[in-house]
């Protein structure tokens, strides 16, 4: 499936079912819909269905990125910063 590049706002799905499991663990495709689940995160993977999304982050402000600055992931950005401050 195709993998989500964004965080988003599902705005319109055909029987749209998503891999989390690499951010949660869940084994279990999951069913998005307008109604009911409308969030959709990136660094998921589409198995089934069809979609249109509104983006509401990218980057380090998706879920993804938030998760991989918490586990230190993002050290390259930091340490950059720090070389800037310091001269």
């Amino acid at each position: 499936g195709d993998l989500l590049p964004a965080d988003g706002v599902l705005i319109q799905g055909n029987d749209l079912k998503i891999d989390e499991s690499a951010l949660t663990g869940e084994s279990d495709h999951v069913r998005k819909s307008v109604d009911k689940d409308p969030m959709l995160l990136s660094g998921t993977h589409v198995m089934e269905g069809s979609g249109k999304m509104v983006v509401t982050a990218v980057g380090v402000n998706s879920q993804t990125g938030i998760i991989f600055t918490l586990l230190g992931a993002g050290g390259a950005e930091e340490e950059e910063k720090k070389e800037k401050k310091g001269g």
